[in-house]
């Protein structure tokens, strides 16, 4: 059978679980998926807390203890920072024998500051300063008020998930950030200022298969050669004398992350994402039923092929109608779809509201 924990010492591509519940927590899982199996990293989003808080009564207690003095939102809040700094706390022995390198765990704050530059920057640093741990990433969303506040986190130290990246263009003014950001910083960069950039992978060939004809060759092809043209930038970003100049202060690269890895179109083979973007010095988040996917295939080779086949990457891009116009939808999308799971997950904790009169 496959064994993940293989995946890093073989490739340098770090696993990071798209999950995080307090079962996973209480039970042991997660502390087994990182000692037997390799996990580097944890990830989370409003859709994964509200389907986190809606699973069961594990968080019934906290809400009924937290409403009565504090607000619905903040409820939520101290919630994600409970089982955030728990997580934090089971990855803290890969962080360290990593030098700070991997084991992080990702918070993600309201989709509703996404345009808010200033408000992104207050509350970054608000939940940092609660979450109080090293190996603890804060999620701004990779529009341009992101992605300024990203910088302006970054070179305070914080560490950053600049996130829902679609485009090479957003990729590389994500990137373009990170390094501003280290520049304004002092002379050791070996601590703090650790980030990765989420580029967004199946719900790329979701939206652009709907625009394709029944019989296209170019459909789930999307997205792949998307991120293929992606990492390519990342290898030359990150080296020349600009980069060097800042490894030398101890700054850490500023990985691309492969978000989004599930397929939605059960004609595809569960692993497509998988196979296809293994890649040194990157980080793949991977959903549940990916993973028993992977554990359930043979013994697994895997090899890192993202840099074969460039020019056909381009090409299939550049044959897509309206490519470029398709993505940059796709950032306002998602923003749409995490600001509805977050309301739904006020509307869950607010319906737990008798539970405060009688918890």
């Amino acid at each position: 059978m496959a064994n993940l924990g293989e995946l890093y010492p073989r490739t340098r591509q770090s696993f990071w679980y798209d999950n995080i519940q307090r079962d996973l927590l209480t039970s042991g899982t997660l502390q087994r998926m990182v000692e037997q199996e390799g996990l580097r990293g944890v990830t989370s989003n409003p859709t994964i807390f509200e389907k986190a808080v809606l699973a069961g009564h594990a968080y019934d207690g906290d809400i009924a203890r937290l409403l009565p003095d504090h607000s619905t939102e903040d409820v939520a809040l101290e919630l994600m920072i409970a089982d955030i700094r728990a997580a934090a706390d089971v990855l803290r022995p890969v962080f360290d024998a990593s030098n700070g390198s991997d084991g992080f765990v990702s918070l993600e704050m309201s989709p509703a500051l996404a345009h808010d530059q200033a408000g992104s920057i207050a509350m970054a640093h608000r939940l940092s300063r609660a979450l109080d741990r090293p190996n603890a990433m804060i999620k701004i969303a990779g529009t341009r008020e992101g992605v300024a506040a990203a910088e302006e986190c970054l070179a305070a130290g914080l560490n950053i998930n600049i996130t829902l990246l679609f485009s090479i263009a957003d990729y590389e003014a994500v990137a373009s950030a990170y390094l501003n950001a280290l520049e304004r910083r002092g002379e050791d960069l070996s601590r703090g200022s650790a980030s990765v950039a989420s580029f967004f992978v199946s719900r790329i060939d979701t939206k652009v298969d709907r625009m394709l004809p029944p019989h296209s060759p170019f459909r789930g092809k999307a997205g792949i050669a998307n991120a293929k043209l992606a990492y390519a930038h990342f290898r030359s970003i990150f080296s020349g004398p600009r980069w060097e100049a800042l490894a030398a202060r101890g700054a850490r690269l500023q990985r691309p992350l492969w978000a989004s890895t599930g397929t939605k179109d059960p004609s595809y083979s569960k692993t497509m994402y998988f196979d296809a973007l293994i890649a040194p010095d990157a980080v793949i988040t991977m959903p549940g039923d990916l993973i028993e996917a992977i554990r359930a295939l043979p013994d697994h080779s895997f090899q890192s092929r993202i840099e074969e086949q460039l020019p056909a990457a381009r090409e299939i891009l550049g044959r897509i109608p309206n490519f470029d116009i398709l993505v940059a939808q796709l950032q306002e999308e998602g923003l749409a779809s995490f600001a509805a799971s977050w309301q739904a997950l006020l509307n869950a904790i607010e319906a737990k509201r008798p539970l405060a009169r009688t918890g």
